[in-house]
Formats: C-alpha cells, sequence, structure tokens
C-alpha cells in the first residue's frame, strides 16, 4: 500500500509535503508582491468568458496575456520543483 502511494505522489509523502509547502509558500510571496488573490483568478477567467460571449472570438487575443501571466507563477514553480527533485 504504501508503494502504490509514493508511487502516486512521486515521492515520498514527506518529501512530498515539504515540496508542496515550498511552492505553496512561494506562490503566496509571489501572489502578496503583486496584489493578487485566489479569487481574482476566478473572477478573470469568469470576465473572460462573459467577453468572448459577448463581445465574440476578438477578446480570445488576450489568451496571450493569460498565457504570460499564468508563466509567471508556473515557471518558476517548475524550476524550484526540478531543483529538489534533482537528486544525482
Amino acid at each position: 500500500m504504501s508503494d502504490q502511494v509514493n508511487k502516486f505522489l512521486g515521492d515520498s509523502l514527506g518529501r512530498t509535503l515539504v515540496k508542496l509547502l515550498v511552492v505553496s509558500l512561494i506562490v503566496g510571496f509571489i501572489m502578496a508582491v503583486f496584489g493578487w488573490a485566489p479569487l481574482d483568478f476566478v473572477y478573470g477567467l469568469r470576465n473572460f468568458v462573459l467577453e468572448v460571449w459577448h463581445r465574440g472570438f476578438a477578446a480570445l487575443g488576450r489568451v496571450g496575456d493569460y498565457l504570460l501571466l499564468g508563466a509567471t507563477v508556473v515557471i518558476p514553480i517548475f524550476v524550484i520543483i526540478r531543483l529538489f527533485s534533482y537528486r544525482r
């Protein structure tokens, strides 16, 4: 059973929790620096869908903006996770 949990998590439970703690701390810091709140993302997604619905597909040009915004959070997290998982 323990092997299945480790396989699902990709590592031991303790190491996975530490990784999640570190990533959460970094994302929280980045979001605080930029003044973002989790509901900002939810409302942004909702507003995007409403704009596409009301204005047509011209609003899809904002996808690039969303891509860059998401990359500012995802890329550093990916690099940090890779650094922590680099064991060799």
